[in-house]
């Protein structure tokens, strides 16, 4: 498997849900056939404990053997896949480094320090020691809105400066003036966007890809879309508004109503249909009731019926 760079990391990524069951246990059954089906499309990548993989509500013993499971049917399948070592506790992160080395991931993903949110003085010193700890595989800072420190464009041009090993950064965009600022540094870092906003990130020349809430809804589905941006993205910009318009009629209720990301994310899943994780969360948090997909699911047809 190639090593990634800041240059060739691209594309749709799809994350790895959790399928919990009613005893709230993960269902390591369910976990593989999702492997299966997300490598099945041939996605560019497949990352795990994102946000939607509930990476702050795992054992060690629990992280480990999800990372165990994936890193086998990726490197079986030469699928690049990144693994997401990720808490709210930095220690915690250092030692999920450490484990799972030797499982050869294509890349690390880590947050910065949550608990209590290090300052600028503090950011480079803790990527410093992650990337040690990382040896030679590339680090991608996963930096999304709701992360505690949201850093701008200047402050990723200087992360990756100062710590070389950082090769890429998951964000959440903006307008047009965060384009026009991260632009200058986005041939030296592999920037993402969010999935249902990749095409307008492409044609600010900025998106490198994203790892994408669409791959939650249509993993076949997003992968075709992104194909679409390299030869025709005209259309896929046309495409981004249906899916904006189905976001805003059936996720973002659920949104409004306090739901979380991940329970947002397995709910997409369950109206794409395409696998069996489910909707559920570990306690303490609520998830949709998966008898809310159906209607949703009629929604996503009518707007989105290439993605079925």
């Amino acid at each position: 498997m190639s090593t990634l760079t800041a240059g060739n990391l691209r594309g749709n990524w799809g994350t790895l849900l959790l399928p919990i069951d009613a005893d709230e246990h993960i269902n390591y059954d369910k976990l593989g056939e999702e492997l299966d089906l997300l490598i099945s499309v041939g996605p560019d990548g497949i990352y795990s404990n994102g946000t939607a993989g509930e990476f702050h509500n795992q054992t060690e013993d629990e992280f480990l053997r999800v990372q165990e499971l994936m890193a086998e049917k990726c490197h079986r399948s030469g699928i690049p896949f990144q693994i997401g070592a990720s808490h709210p506790s930095p220690v915690v992160m250092l030692e999920r480094v450490r484990r799972t080395i030797a499982l050869r991931p294509s890349a690390f993903q880590v947050i910065l320090p949550d608990w209590v949110a290090a300052g600028p003085d503090e950011q480079t010193p803790f990527l410093r020691r992650i990337a040690e700890a990382a040896e030679n595989i590339p680090l991608v800072l996963y930096n999304p809105p709701h992360a505690k420190s949201v850093l701008q464009p200047h402050e990723l041009a200087l992360l990756s400066a100062a710590v070389p090993q950082m090769i890429g950064v998951k964000t959440g965009a903006g307008d047009h003036r965060w384009y026009a600022a991260m632009r200058p540094f986005a041939n030296d870092l592999s920037v993402f966007v969010p999935g249902h906003l990749l095409a307008t990130g492409v044609k600010q020349e900025v998106a490198a890809g994203a790892y994408s809430n669409v791959a939650c809804l249509s993993p076949a589905g997003s992968q075709d879309w992104w194909r679409l941006m390299q030869t025709d993205l005209a259309e896929a910009l046309r495409i981004q508004q249906r899916i904006g318009e189905f976001f805003d009629r059936c996720i973002l209720p659920f949104k409004q109503a306090g739901y979380s990301n991940p329970a947002l994310d397995k709910f997409l899943a369950a109206v794409g249909g395409w696998g069996s994780v489910g909707t559920r969360l570990r306690w303490p948090y609520k998830w949709i009731d998966e008898g809310e997909a159906a209607a949703a699911r009629a929604v996503a047809k009518s707007l989105l019926p290439e993605f079925f």
